[in-house]
């Protein structure tokens, strides 16, 4: 696994990049070339992985920014698919995104009802105030 250093790219590269990635770019590449684009300005370092990459469970708490009680439990409910290596536990990269894309999509799911809520309640409100 290599992470690559993404803070020095100077801006009008990256529109150069994206220029390219629009103009001559096929489909396939272009989707690839803005999204390292879009991470770029984000501010957000690449790591390049092998598909056969495999974390241990300290690196993988590190990586999602929480406790590794936390992870074990997780691991443990088969929220993060692990295998083990001995009486180790490793996990996957693949399966690491694959939480982590569910993780955004929950979130985001979450975030869709709380507003759907507010936006009922504020209708409730209105049509309350309207009969009275």
């Amino acid at each position: 696994m290599q992470t690559i250093e993404t803070s020095n790219v100077p801006v009008a590269q990256l529109e150069a990049l994206a220029q390219f990635a629009e103009d001559t770019a096929g489909p396939e590449l272009r989707d690839v070339l803005l999204s390292v684009g879009r991470c770029v300005r984000e501010g957000v370092d690449l790591v390049v992985a092998e598909d056969a990459a495999t974390l241990t469970p300290a690196e993988v708490a590190e990586r999602l920014g929480m406790s590794r009680t936390h992870l074990y439990k997780l691991l443990d409910r088969g929220e993060i698919v692990s295998h083990r290596v001995g009486r180790d536990r490793r996990i996957r990269v693949t399966d690491l995104v694959a939480f982590e894309e569910q993780r955004q999509r929950d979130r985001r799911g979450l975030a869709e009802r709380f507003a759907k809520q507010r936006q009922t309640r504020g209708d409730v409100i209105d049509e309350i105030a309207d009969l009275l």
